[in-house]
């Protein structure tokens, strides 16, 4: 007696862009609403909406964007410095602060294509 099992195709993991995700997660922040129809809506899971939701409040989940920041150039050495003396060497160091997220040093020499990598992650 042969028993037959029925086999459920295997699921395909969907990628939901980061604008589809701040549009469910925003619907489902308004009063009222219930993340479970919002979901069921858009054809997730409700716990994935949770996720989503928890990120976006933590700041994780936003579209990136090219901004501007505040800068702020500074040179210990010019305060010490009479008004005739020599200018500085080549060398020298740039320090980059992201309050809160990130204290960069960047020498003399460093690899431009690298530094870039590093600010365009920090960016998003």
């Amino acid at each position: 007696m042969a028993v037959g099992l029925e086999v459920s195709p295997r699921r395909v993991r969907r990628w939901h862009p980061i604008s589809e995700k701040l549009k469910i997660v925003k619907l489902s922040l308004q009063p009222g609403v219930s993340v479970a129809e919002v979901a069921r809506a858009y054809g997730v899971n409700a716990n994935q909406v949770f996720t989503w939701r928890r990120a976006f409040e933590r700041g994780e989940l936003s579209e990136p964007s090219v901004a501007l920041i505040p800068v702020t150039v500074s040179n210990p050495e010019e305060e010490k410095r009479e008004p005739e003396a020599a200018p500085p060497s080549a060398g020298g160091s740039i320090h980059i602060e992201l309050p809160g997220r990130a204290l960069i040093s960047v020498e003399s020499g460093a690899d431009p294509s690298l530094l870039r990598s590093i600010l365009e992650s920090l960016g998003q």
